[in-house]
């Protein structure tokens, strides 16, 4: 494929903005390549600046789980915008949407709106230190919240030794206060618990990790976590950013029957719009300001034209069988890498749940993060850049999830299966 343009407006770019990108990922130096460069979408395709087709397993990173630009998501868009884009003040749409959401998690009785993911687990964050009195947090190896300072710590290399930032302008001393876990290991977890006890205010994590790729929880993992925090008063905060409303309507939590005290939302219930939400009890989420001393605030939270794509959203995907038919498509697309993989030599690995998945390049399965980065990244990029060339659009680093969405049609299917077969010769 001719990416010429794509190459000229990188150029362009790299002179204004820090690697041409405004997140890191979207460099495509993963994939030992320069990025393509997007000029519009519809359904489960994009089209870049050459004029290039592909089918998009990225789908902004989890939130068109309808395809791109759905004619009700627009229509909700464009009537909220000609109304105003912005008002800085309460409207029905933010109720409107919370009530959606609400009803969607029995554990989420009050919600507050943000602007993003990681201002959203920043915000359960600082509400669990606030309502518990403790300092110190429990996240996993692998599992992304966001780029709020105390969540970018790897672990220590004994179970006492404290995290350490893991990039620069993150304070160690800040760093020290977050405790790191292997996920899916409980014993591994309970002896950090044991180590700090007292002292932790929240578990967080992704209740199926997809920035390692796609890792599910091992069977009892989530209830055990859920044991440990409930016995020990540390609460449970689940980030649903990317699972929530993609795996299951009720998200991770209602697959795996864990809830947690806290959780937090992004991508679909924004309908591909900036949005982010955490919430939960009650008698935590009314320690927020205005009603308690806890304070979190944001301009552009429930933002009107991000709340009307949420909503139409949440409304079409409650309809009858819409989850039924997005298992069927990522299953068929599952069983037809199976197949072409057993026939080839490379050494690879596929794990899914519902809409998400992921290619290791490795013998599976993979639990954790220590697993995943067994995988030839070498490898994966060479596959990444040969599905480019054949118009398949993956996303561009090895320890990313891959999304379907109902727009997927099974002609687009078989072709990515093709697609596949060929990449992997390549590799």
């Amino acid at each position: 494929m001719n990416h010429n343009i794509s190459e000229e407006l990188f150029i362009k770019a790299k002179a204004m903005i820090p690697g041409g990108v405004n997140s890191p990922v979207r460099a495509f130096k993963s994939a030992g390549c320069n990025p393509i460069f997007i000029e519009k979408a519809a359904g489960s395709k994009i089209y870049d600046a050459d004029g290039n087709e592909y089918i998009d397993y990225v789908g902004s990173w989890g939130p068109m789980i309808l395809g791109h630009c759905h004619p009700k998501v627009v229509e909700a868009i464009q009537k909220t915008a000609a109304s105003g884009a912005s008002f800085g003040a309460p409207t029905a749409l933010e109720t409107e949407l919370a009530e959606l959401v609400c009803a969607a998690y029995p554990n989420i009785e009050r919600i507050r709106m943000v602007s993003s993911g990681t201002e959203a687990t920043m915000s359960a964050i600082r509400l669990a230190r606030g309502y518990t009195g403790r300092d110190k947090i429990l996240k996993f190896d692998g599992c992304y919240h966001g780029h709020a300072d105390s969540l970018l710590v790897k672990a220590g290399s004994g179970l006492a030794t404290f995290g350490v930032p893991t990039s620069p302008g993150v304070p160690a001393d800040f760093a020290k206060l977050t405790l790191t876990a292997t996920y899916n290991d409980l014993a591994n977890v309970k002896e950090i618990v044991a180590a700090n006890k007292g002292e932790i205010a929240c578990i967080i994590l992704e209740a199926i990790a997809g920035n390692m790729g796609c890792v599910p929880p091992v069977a009892g993992f989530l209830q055990g976590l859920r044991e440990i925090c409930t016995a020990e008063g540390i609460l449970l905060i689940i980030d649903e950013v990317m699972t929530g409303f993609r795996v299951a309507y009720g998200g991770a939590q209602e697959r795996y029957g864990v809830r947690g005290d806290l959780v937090c939302l992004g991508k679909i219930i924004g309908g591909g719009l900036p949005v982010g939400a955490f919430g939960g009890k009650k008698e935590i989420m009314d320690s927020l300001s205005p009603e308690g001393g806890i304070y979190q605030a944001g301009t552009l939270s429930g933002n009107p034209l991000a709340m009307s794509a949420g909503i139409a959203t949440l409304k079409l995907i409650q309809e009858e069988g819409f989850y039924q038919q997005l298992e069927e498509k990522s299953a068929y697309l599952e069983n037809g890498l199976q197949q072409v993989t057993e026939n080839s030599s490379v050494a690879t690995c596929w794990q899914r749940v519902g809409g998400m998945f992921c290619t290791y390049f490795q013998n599976g399965p993979v639990n954790n993060f220590d697993d995943a980065l067994k995988s030839d990244t070498d490898a994966f990029g060479r596959y990444f850049r040969s599905m480019l060339d054949q118009g398949i659009n993956l996303a561009p680093a090895q320890f990313e999830a891959g999304f379907m969405s109902i727009a997927h049609s099974k002609e687009d299917l078989d072709k990515t299966i093709t697609a596949v077969e060929k990449a992997l010769a390549a590799v």
